[in-house]
């Protein structure tokens, strides 16, 4: 099973979510950049992943995203000076992402274009994936929606939790996080898997 595989499980969560709710009820939606600003840690299977997918795109277009990629990286470097290629997360502490993340806060994702779109949308990170609904676990754990524009509809704003089974999504996806790990990537942001990317295999090797 490919690690796209597994995100799809993700997406199947969402469309049920999205079902349940009703027509015109939830408000994220491919073409929605809301939620795409600042930086975000992602596993290294999805640096992975959005390695090979920017890769794939015309050459003016990858050309661009990697050029919004060296400029954020930059920036990184001017907040946390120690912080360097391959821009692994783990070398860094909680405090130091947050404030990472707090001053970058306005920043759009590398990977969304000037008109708002997501151009990796098929193989976007987990956290992309997960974000618009709130979700309910068999063990009753529930991760609230932080949509930035949840409270912009009392429909939205009042949805119930979806069921959501993330345990063993998460058991399935830290066998691609390793095998992704052994190829040398690492936990990361999108930017630092853009900068990173060169060793992405083709998708049909996923």
């Amino acid at each position: 099973m490919t690690y796209l595989d597994i995100l799809g499980d993700i997406d199947h969560w969402f469309d049920k979510g999205v079902a349940q709710a009703g027509a015109g009820v939830v408000l994220c939606a491919r073409g929605c950049s809301a939620c795409c600003n600042g930086p975000f840690d992602i596993s290294a299977a999805d640096a992975q992943l959005v390695a090979a997918a920017v890769d794939r795109l015309d050459a003016t277009t990858r050309s661009e995203v990697a050029a919004r990629s060296a400029s954020q990286v930059e920036m990184y470097a001017r907040i946390l000076p120690a912080w360097e290629h391959p821009w692994d997360v783990e070398e860094i502490d909680d405090g130091e992402f947050d404030t990472l993340a707090d001053a970058l806060a306005g920043v759009p994702c590398p990977a969304v274009s000037a008109n708002g779109s997501c151009l990796i949308y098929d193989d976007r990170p987990a956290t992309c994936r997960m974000t618009g609904l709130a979700m309910r676990t068999p063990q009753q754990d529930v991760l609230e929606n932080v949509c930035p524009i949840l409270r912009t509809s009392d429909a939205f704003a009042r949805l119930e939790p979806t069921e959501f089974d993330l345990s063993a999504f998460e058991d399935q996806a830290d066998e691609h996080d390793r095998s992704a790990m052994a190829a040398g990537w690492s936990r990361t942001t999108v930017a630092g898997a853009v900068q990173r990317r060169g060793a992405a295999p083709p998708r049909g090797d996923r």
